[in-house]
């Protein structure tokens, strides 16, 4: 199974605001839905293409309402998230999964919410320990090249 997981902005309640919405709800009742992290929206699907549509047919609603996306793909890694961008990269073929593992934004996460991300590479292979402040875990995202390099 292929999760997902939305992240919502500061100012809005991320499940209240898809779900108070028809065409969003509708898009999301065929899922169980968890909160992983604060003000987030999690779900599985069952393939690294229908996270991907599911995600293109919310698209109105993430550009109002959330920050960012992620994708978590089995066949990818089991323990590091893909950024949208780069699970429709995967999903396309433009880049083969075992071209992702280079850049990574290590989101900390505090208090049950994800917080600022490093942008980093990986050193000998190792994910590089995140330092921008203390932190109850971390939470690996690949990113592509261009997401990156922003």
């Amino acid at each position: 199974m292929t999760r997902v997981c939305i992240v919502g902005t500061e100012d809005v309640h991320l499940q209240y605001e898809l779900l108070s919405r028809d065409t969003a709800r509708a898009a999301l009742s065929t899922y169980a839905l968890a909160e992983p992290f604060s003000n987030t929206l999690a779900l599985e699907t069952v393939s690294l293409g229908a996270a991907v549509s599911l995600l293109n047919d919310l698209q109105w609603y993430l550009v109002r309402f959330s920050d960012f996306a992620l994708v978590l793909e089995p066949s990818v890694s089991e323990t590091e998230w893909l950024s949208r961008d780069l699970a429709r990269d995967v999903r396309d073929g433009n880049v083969e999964p075992e071209e992702t593992g280079e850049y990574l934004a290590i989101y900390g996460v505090e208090d049950g919410r994800l917080v600022e991300p490093m942008f980093v590479t990986r050193i000998d292979g190792e994910v590089p320990e995140y330092d921008l402040r203390d932190v109850d875990e971390t939470l690996v995202v690949r990113v592509s090249e261009a997401e990156f390099g922003a």
